[in-house]
């Protein structure tokens, strides 16, 4: 059981550290096992050649150290020595020099590549029994080597390729510019692929906000392709079904003004009355009736985006409702400006201001920036405001919250929904809360 919560938890705290992206996990999918596999290969090659191509070296130094410290040891003669000294030079390349009274050296400077160090040490303790000292760092191309010996110090200078394969750092090099040429290669073609797929995306964003990408055509690979191509069937599909239907409401909206404009004449003809005053509300009532249908059927799609001083656009929305009687502040500062299709944002604010001043006395709008782009725009009233239960339920088209808000009698249900669906078109949202004033917060957000 806890061998399992372990793995769970260690699994959960791995995904956190994943790329999050497609083209950072497409990335480590090919990467990684590159990787891997270069790190394997360079082990195997240091563990079974260079190691051992190593040793075998230090070994043959270490022999030829041992064999001039035991000659000197058997004849410590000067001239002896000078024989010793020119034999190592010419025929095994060791430099050799006694140091009479030295000792040896305390302290010793390791070398960064410690396999080295510990090669050469091993192979020294194995053949001699004076003690040693021995640095890999000091010079470039030798290794300095000393034995203390009777009288002082032997120093012997060895050229590095007799102590250990000097060549290794080569096959590194060249594994690790594999590496990145591999890297390099996957960076540039996984790039290609995500690109297409953030065409599509784009495209599919741009027109789920009702803008049109005419430039965007499927690329990529074959996947994506078929998905573009999908993508763009349906666009096709759905601005035909767009279009139907704006043009089904359109004919209806104008079959049904003909015989409602005949009716209103004959009224305005009549005897006035309670009756013909009856009427005429019904009359008034099916036009209003008519045009929230056609409005939420059509949307404002074909409206083009602009940049669009806030307070100029509420001022002349708020003005129904002061004329309504209703008690309309606004706090916008004049400069605050926003990318938006200025019908279609009104449309939407009328809404939701005239909802509010149907149901209060007093409403405050107010706008501001947010901290990560785009705006936020807020309407607060102080009316009896809505359950916070039935806030989804109020933005479905055709709802009446009646025992929530004293509704309209004009009113379709269509208000809020209209205002969700301008505010979705620009990329945006609208949300319900409760105000500051008691009743209702609407809030819209819009992106930069």
């Amino acid at each position: 059981m806890n061998l399992r919560l372990g793995l769970r938890v260690a699994g959960r705290w791995l995904k956190r550290r994943l790329p999050t992206t497609l083209f950072g996990r497409s990335l480590l999918i090919i990467v990684l096992p590159v990787v891997v596999m270069q790190i394997a290969v360079t082990y195997i090659f240091f563990d079974a050649h260079w190691q051992t191509v190593t040793s075998r070296l230090s070994e043959g130094l270490a022999g030829d150290v041992a064999w001039a410290v035991e000659s000197y040891r058997d004849d410590p003669s000067p001239q002896a020595f000078a024989r010793l000294a020119g034999r190592a030079e010419a025929s095994m390349s060791l430099s050799i020099a006694l140091q009479p009274g030295r000792e040896l050296p305390l302290k010793r400077r390791f070398s960064p590549f410690a396999p080295v160090d510990r090669s050469l040490q091993k192979a020294l303790s194995e053949r001699l029994d004076d003690p040693f000292w021995f640095d890999t760092t000091r010079y470039p191309a030798y290794v300095d080597i000393r034995v203390k010996v009777p009288g002082g110090v032997m120093r012997i200078l060895a050229p590095r390729d007799r102590a250990f394969a000097t060549q290794g750092h080569i096959f590194v090099l060249w594994m690790a510019v594999a590496t990145l040429l591999l890297t390099a290669v996957s960076i540039l073609f996984i790039r290609n692929q995500v690109r297409a797929i953030e065409h599509l995306a784009e495209a599919a964003d741009a027109f789920g906000r009702g803008l049109d990408a005419p430039a965007f055509k499927p690329h990529g690979a074959r996947e994506v392709r078929l998905a573009a191509s999908a993508f763009l069937a349906m666009r096709l599909r759905i601005q035909r079904h767009i279009d139907q239907r704006t043009a089904l409401l359109a004919s209806v909206s104008h079959d049904l003004r003909t015989p409602l404009t005949r009716l209103k004449l004959e009224l305005a003809l009549a005897e006035p009355g309670k009756r013909t005053a009856g009427m005429k509300r019904d009359l008034a009532e099916m036009e209003h009736m008519i045009d929230e249908y056609l409005a939420f059927a059509r949307g404002e799609g074909g409206e083009a985006v602009e940049t669009a001083p806030l307070r100029a656009l509420v001022d002349e929305v708020v003005e129904g409702a002061r004329r309504a009687g209703a008690q309309v502040a606004v706090e916008i500062d004049p400069e605050l400006t926003a990318r938006v299709r200025p019908n279609a944002l009104k449309r939407a604010l009328s809404n939701l201001v005239m909802n509010a001043a149907a149901h209060a006395e007093r409403i405050v709008v107010a706008a501001a920036p947010r901290p990560q782009g785009g705006v936020e725009i807020t309407i607060d009233d102080d009316g009896p405001g809505i359950p916070e239960a039935q806030y989804e339920e109020a933005f479905k088209a055709f709802a009446r919250l009646d025992e929530a808000r004293n509704q309209n009698a004009k009113g379709v249900g269509l208000g809020l929904a209209i205002a969700r669906d301008v505010a979705r078109g620009h990329g945006g949202e609208v949300t319900l809360d409760r105000s500051p004033l008691g009743g209702l917060r609407a809030v819209v957000r819009l992106p930069g």
